[in-house]
């Protein structure tokens, strides 16, 4: 009973933080600014790191590693990290999408938070 007391002014103040927020338009511009900049630049840049780590592990292996069986060992360790990273990476991206497509945003599209009663 005690606890219920507790938070019977808590309950009280909610309404209040929803009506004090107001529009969210800053925060859709933000929001949206955050993903463009995930998608356009983050996204790229990780794959292509990933290519290129996976450029040198061959170079490592087949060059660098000639007759050298531990150089060689590196090499296709570092070829066997960036395959994973490319599996990880595809997979997240195949989920993310699911879910968009599930909750309806197409990738272009700009999401709308829910906004307070005026």
């Amino acid at each position: 009973m005690k606890t219920f007391l507790k938070l019977i002014p808590l309950t009280a103040l909610v309404p209040g933080f929803a009506f004090a927020i107001g529009e969210f338009t800053e925060a859709q511009a933000m929001f949206s600014g955050f993903t463009t900049i995930i998608n356009t630049v983050l996204v790229p840049l990780v794959f292509a790191l990933a290519f290129l780590m996976f450029l040198w592990g061959m170079f490592k292996t087949f060059i660098l590693g000639g007759s050298d069986e531990a150089k060689q060992s590196e090499g296709k360790q570092l070829m066997m990290y960036a395959i994973i990273g490319f599996v990880v990476m595809v997979a997240l991206w195949g989920i993310v999408n699911l879910l968009l497509g599930e909750f309806g945003i197409s990738a272009g599209e700009t999401v709308t938070l829910p906004q307070s009663p005026q």
